[in-house]
């Protein structure tokens, strides 16, 4: 988190290239427990949260900051509608937004499941 004192800085999303798929979870997340189950998890988390999501193609992208995500590929720019019935959150976002919203949702809970300081420093 960026102090209120000190000036914003810009954060950038690059997304991974195809041929640098495979090397992206060991890359980024090979060093915490269990990192293999990153990726289904993330999935179900969609799949949960969103009626309209039914699979498909997902890309990666690695942040200015260090951190990584991935998030689903959308044929438009329509809205995603995700609903968390644990707490009532109901939104319309970008297809990157819901995919990052589930990918933190996910790095939390692997960052508690796991009691890996690692996971909690992509967390936040």
């Amino acid at each position: 988190m960026v102090p209120a004192n000190e000036p914003q800085f810009d954060l950038t999303a690059t997304p991974v290239p195809d041929e640098q798929r495979l090397d992206f979870w060991p890359l980024y997340f090979g060093t915490i427990p269990q990192w293999i189950t990153l990726e289904p998890r993330i999935f179900a988390w969609m799949d949960r949260f969103c009626d309209e999501y039914n699979g498909g193609i997902w890309s990666f992208y690695t942040l200015s900051n260090g951190g990584a995500f991935m998030a689903p590929d959308a044929d438009s720019d329509d809205k995603w509608h995700l609903l968390n019935s644990m707490n009532d959150n109901d939104a319309e976002m970008s297809a990157e937004a819901a995919g990052i919203a589930a990918c933190l949702i996910e790095y939390s809970h692997h960052a508690c499941r796991t009691e890996c300081d690692a996971m909690t420093e992509h967390y936040y």
